[in-house]
């Protein structure tokens, strides 16, 4: 026992263990991250748009002490906006190139306030650098941009995702991301902004489902068109109060949502062109009475025509191209006050009334004495097989067979004799032929007041419409994108000098990617150059910058 005590006396202290073992794993770590920044470096250039899907990096930056900033909003203000600058690859144009010094109100693109809670103090409530070409992505420490109401970036070449960071901008109002190469899922962090009333992420690379929360939250317009969407549209769409909705030039497949017909007291655009959907229209799809232009061309949706259609006494263009519509058209649609445009070619139509004639793209159909029309081979494969509307699953029940062998229906049970009556027995009457019921009247919503939206920075310059690639040989359907309607019950944001109310949709990007070398190339849009002449005003193209 006194030689173990002995031997134990003579072993060095427990420090330099501890000491000597530290030492060793910082050798370790030193080594291993020179590997790694080594082997970083080398593939670097061939994922960087992968990587920063999942960027979590900061990047250090140090405030000179010699800037006096007005208040802690303009200093939050100005590391927010001097990290975005250290990650700009490209600014063509020098946009960010004022962006020096403790005056954050005077960069470009950058728009000052008084701050909501404390007049008093100035704040950055507006960031509008739309149609700049920067390239880049967005850094976490935007989020330091607390009080901004307004973040437009549309026609740029931003990358990557959306920082979590954008939950601190609790005043957000309207975002509009559309025209750059943003990569992943649908960005739901945008879903948790409070005050949130118009979103833009059109033109991107957005790709997966669209969540169901962006049908529960109150916004006035959703652009979501021309991005890699695939998946259903999910059935809770209906609960949507947008007055704009544009999900054209996606994926999305399926049942047509019945629950659209829901929106009858909001939604005025629906826009559900060159997609997949395969079903039937429902039938009370005429309770969409404030819809002004209804476009679900290049589908393959089949079956008769809707006579509720009439019922959308608003509607100004009509666009059904591309589908396996058959039947005749009502002609009660034709009549319709305000419609300018009706365009049903490549279907399978067997009849039009003279009333459409003024407006009506009719070619390719199975209309006799109408020049340019399917062959009898064609029109007799698609006619010979009735289409029943039921084999897709979809409820409720769509239109009814074509063409229409109306089969007897059982006769509905008698009432019970009353006790005076003397019926004899009789043979069973005949099958009565039943007449359709009446379409459910639409429900009736008193209007609610439409207080003013927020303004946007006037210097953002419109972005232009974009095209996309049609997926069949013949011309492109009208693609039309309309500018989003007033805000309906939000409070506005802090108000913004230098805005326009809608921000419209983006030119083409100049190049491609700059953090991703293998971007996948642009949509051919040679065949839609033609088709959007009937565009607003407002989304026509800028004049060169």
């Amino acid at each position: 026992m006194k030689g173990k005590t002995q031997h134990c006396h003579n072993l060095p202290p427990l420090n330099f263990y501890f000491r000597y073992s530290l030492f060793l794993i910082l050798v370790v770590v030193n080594v291993s991250a020179t590997r790694l920044s080594n082997h970083d470096n080398v593939g670097a250039e061939y994922i960087p748009h992968r990587r920063l899907l999942h960027s979590t990096e900061h990047y250090p930056l140090i405030i000179d002490p010699t800037l006096e900033f007005e208040n802690p909003r303009i200093k939050n203000a100005y590391i927010a906006l001097q990290a975005w600058k250290n990650v700009i690859l490209s600014d063509p144009f020098n946009t960010t190139a004022n962006w020096v010094g403790a005056s954050v109100c005077n960069y470009t693109g950058v728009f000052c306030q008084p701050a909501l809670d404390d007049p008093k103090e100035n704040t950055v409530a507006g960031v509008d650098l739309n149609h700049a070409d920067i390239a880049g992505h967005l850094p976490g420490e935007l989020g330091f941009l607390y009080d901004i109401a307004l973040f437009h970036v549309n026609s740029n070449r931003f990358c990557g995702n959306i920082p979590q960071t954008f939950l601190n901008m609790y005043l957000l109002f309207e975002i509009d991301l559309s025209n750059n190469h943003f990569a992943g899922k649908f960005p739901s962090v945008l879903l948790k902004l409070p005050q949130l009333n118009y979103l833009d992420v059109r033109y991107n690379e957005f790709e997966g489902e669209l969540p169901d929360e962006l049908f529960e939250k109150k916004l006035d317009a959703v652009f979501v068109n021309n991005n890699r969407f695939a998946s259903e549209l999910p059935k809770n769409i209906g609960s949507s109060t947008v007055s704009v909705l544009v999900l054209a030039n996606n994926n999305f497949h399926g049942c047509f949502p019945a629950s659209l017909t829901n929106m009858s007291a909001t939604l005025q655009e629906l826009i559900l062109q060159n997609n997949n959907l395969q079903s039937c229209l429902p039938m009370d799809i005429g309770n969409l009475k404030n819809l002004t232009v209804f476009d679900v061309s290049h589908n393959k949706i089949e079956g008769a025509l809707p006579d509720s259609i009439t019922n959308m006494v608003n509607l100004e263009e009509l666009n059904v191209a591309h589908n396996v519509f058959s039947g005749s058209i009502p002609k009660s649609i034709c009549a319709l006050p305000h419609l300018v445009s009706f365009t049903y070619e490549y279907n399978y139509l067997t009849g039009d009334p003279p009333q459409c004639l003024n407006l009506h793209e009719d070619r390719k159909n199975c209309l006799r004495n109408r020049p340019n029309q399917r062959t009898t081979s064609q029109c007799s494969l698609v006619l010979s097989r009735p289409t029943n509307c039921s084999k897709f699953g979809c409820a409720p029940p769509h239109a009814p067979y074509l063409p229409p062998p109306p089969k007897p229906s059982p006769p509905p049970p008698s009432p019970p004799p009353c006790p005076c009556s003397h019926d004899t027995p009789s043979p069973p009457p005949p099958p009565k032929e039943l007449s359709p019921p009446p379409l459910p009247s639409p429900p009736q919503k008193s209007p609610t007041p439409v207080p003013s939206s927020p303004p946007p920075p006037k210097s953002s310059p419109p972005p232009p419409q974009q095209k996309s690639s049609p997926p069949p040989p013949p011309p492109h359907a009208d693609i039309h994108l309309p500018a989003p309607a007033p805000s309906k019950g939000k409070q506005p944001p802090p108000p913004l000098p230098c805005s326009h109310p809608h921000p419209p949709p983006p030119p083409t990007p100049p190049k491609p990617p700059p953090c991703s070398q293998q971007q996948p190339p642009p949509p051919d849009t040679s065949a839609l150059a033609a088709s959007t002449s009937h565009l607003t005003e407002s989304f026509r193209p800028p004049p060169s910058i």
